[in-house]
């Protein structure tokens, strides 16, 4: 797709217009008066600002003791903080930012390396080096969102920079040479795709930010051809990983990273080449990509999730809306226009944003987003669903919502989670998938899957004979059946094979169901009754159970209730929240309930 079209393109670059910088008066003064305001009001918190120093020990950090929030705070605070005061500055336009603007440029242009610690390595999957080599920059995730927010600023600020001293941007050139477009043009880094590699949101992630790079800035215009050529060769690879029914494996929190990206990709391509990759957006598998934030929207702030993914991926917003208006989406952009009105005002300036970029395409989509379906917001036809790529189905009715992971377990940020289910009802989480604890040095070792979150038997599956389910392509569901009709939607699989062969378990069969008006339905059967069967139900409100003649009852607090049959010696544990990153999902503790099988099948209702 993308580098076809690129190899066509033969004519020199258009200067990038999509947003207009400082200079032009007139398009930033006509700019939503609530977003120009609230702008102001974020850049006067970081007048003065002391931008922190990042210590050679501070890097080290995370390979002495694996913790990689507090250099990562330190790090992205210096963004937020740079984004805020530029824009504000576009907004006033009358230098009262400028020298905080200037700290902040070369506090990020001094430091020893933009690449994070735990990203620290040449090659994939390898140890990372406790201090950077700094005449060998490494291209990672917030190394190329360092070279956006550079250009970025460049871009905007470019007249007012010069007026103080030629000297800024002149470093922030130089610094793009060295840590950008050299290293982009001469190294290999995995996430560029090629060789056989597997890509994910890394590829289009970086390619989108090198891209605002090279065109935002006075690059030449060999510079640009590179760039513009191998970027669209790794779209290409991105694209390649994707099923053509576009679901993003890693879940709803990393599509803002992947499809949105990619959305952002063709954007600036467009842009710099008279609109020569508009046919894109035409593409079906572009258009699913760019439709699954809202087939996996539950309602409010809750989307279905698995993997790494939590239960709240964030607002929608801008990037969704001018995504789904390309594509022709109506759904979704009227639920992304009501997210992001549901956000006000933080949807309005984006203060916890790192890209500047974002938040630049939000003050001059602000006025349109809030002026789109005005009144009562229209009602979504959210369509029942499977997608075979990674095997996630999802079936409603107007009180319940039925989740289930198919597929195998080898997504990227993968847990052991084939064949668990989650339970939405009334737009409240009832069975949950847990989500993931803050980011460590363990999380992506050989030693991930000792964390609980990322086993089997902290989802809503069975442990067989004691054995959990293992990682890798090789665990997988096998003999996948859908079905949809107006009334019952239903999966049903063979989850034996996600388990390890000495569990000694040669089939156990999940069929999960959705009775349109009448609940939900689980039935598990298994080999035989010799083995041991533990099935494991986490629940985010408390469960209270009762026991009658002939199945358990749990009450799941006053949310819903689940009757199981099948059954015996019912467990219920109380699992406490103290991880940051978990408690923005549970705002208090979990609950497993553990339940010994009793017969080689187990039904379970919800309602």
């Amino acid at each position: 797709m993308f580098f076809e079209t690129a190899t066509v393109y033969q004519s020199s670059f258009f200067p990038f217009s999509l947003y207009p910088s400082n200079n032009d008066r007139k398009a930033w003064e006509a700019l939503d008066e609530d977003w120009k305001r609230e702008t102001i009001k974020l850049g006067e918190r970081y007048l003065h600002f002391s931008y922190p120093y990042l210590s050679a020990t501070d890097y080290q950090d995370f390979t002495r003791t694996g913790n990689r929030v507090r250099y990562e705070d330190k790090l992205f605070s210096k963004r937020q903080a740079l984004g805020a005061l530029v824009l504000a500055e576009c907004v006033e336009n009358k230098g009262r930012f400028v020298d905080d603007i200037v700290n902040g440029i070369y506090a990020i242009c001094d430091e020893s390396a933009w690449q994070l610690p735990a990203h620290n390595s040449y090659i994939r999957d390898t140890p990372q080096l406790p201090l950077p080599d700094t005449e060998n920059p490494i291209l990672d995730l917030f190394a190329c969102e360092t070279g956006s927010v550079l250009s970025c600023t460049y871009y905007l600020l470019k007249n007012v920079l010069e007026q103080v001293s030629p000297f800024i941007t002149k470093r922030i050139m130089q610094e793009l040479s060295t840590r950008i477009f050299t290293p982009y043009q001469n190294r290999h880094f995995w996430w560029m795709g090629g060789n056989g590699e597997s890509t994910n949101n890394w590829t289009i992630w970086c390619t989108q930010n090198i891209l605002h790079a090279a065109f935002l800035t006075d690059t030449d215009e060999t510079l640009r051809r590179n760039v513009f050529l191998k970027a669209c060769q790794s779209a290409d690879y991105f694209l390649e990983g994707y099923g053509h029914d576009g679901c993003c494996d890693e879940g709803a929190s990393y599509y803002r990273h992947a499809g949105l990206c990619l959305f952002n990709t063709i954007e600036i391509l467009n842009n710099v080449s008279s609109d020569a990759f508009y046919h894109l957006y035409q593409e079906d598998k572009i258009k699913n990509i760019a439709s699954y934030i809202l087939n996996v929207h539950v309602g409010d702030k809750y989307y279905v999730n698995f993997a790494d993914c939590s239960p709240i991926a964030g607002r929608a917003g801008v990037r969704e809306f001018l995504f789904a208006k390309r594509t022709e989406n109506m759904d979704m952009a009227s639920f992304a226009a009501a997210d992001y009105k549901a956000g006000m005002p933080d949807s309005l300036t984006l203060p916890h944003e790192n890209n500047l970029y974002y938040r630049l395409q939000n003050g001059f989509a602000a006025k349109d987003i809030k002026a789109a379906f005005p009144g009562k917001p229209a009602t979504i036809a959210y369509p029942d669903m499977y997608y075979p790529s990674t095997g996630l189905f999802i079936a409603r009715d107007g009180h319940l919502l039925l989740a289930v992971k198919a597929g195998d377990n080898a997504d990227s940020h993968n847990h052991n989670d084939t064949g668990s289910f989650t339970v939405y009802k009334n737009g409240k989480p009832l069975f949950i998938d847990v989500g993931v604890e803050s980011y460590t040095k363990k999380t992506f070792s050989p030693e991930r899957y000792e964390i609980w979150t990322m086993q089997s038997a902290y989802h809503n599956l069975p442990t067989i004979n004691g054995y959990m389910q293992k990682d890798g392509a090789t665990y997988h569901a096998k003999d996948v059946c859908c079905q949809f009709s107006d009334t019952v939607c239903e999966i049903s699989m063979d989850i034996a094979t996600a388990y390890p062969p000495v569990c000694g378990l040669s089939c156990y069969k999940r069929t999960a169901s959705l009775v349109k008006g009448k609940g939900i339905r689980i039935m598990d059967s298994f080999a035989s009754q010799e083995n041991t069967v533990v099935l494991s139900f986490m629940t985010y409100e408390k469960p209270v159970c009762t026991e009658s003649s002939d199945e358990l009852v749990f009450s799941i607090g006053s949310l819903g209730t689940m009757r199981l049959a099948g059954g015996k010696l019912p467990v219920i544990e109380e699992i406490p929240i103290s991880d940051a990153r978990l408690k923005t999902a549970w705002e208090h503790e979990i609950y497993r309930i553990l339940v010994t099988a009793s017969k080689p099948e187990i039904v379970i209702h919800i309602s």
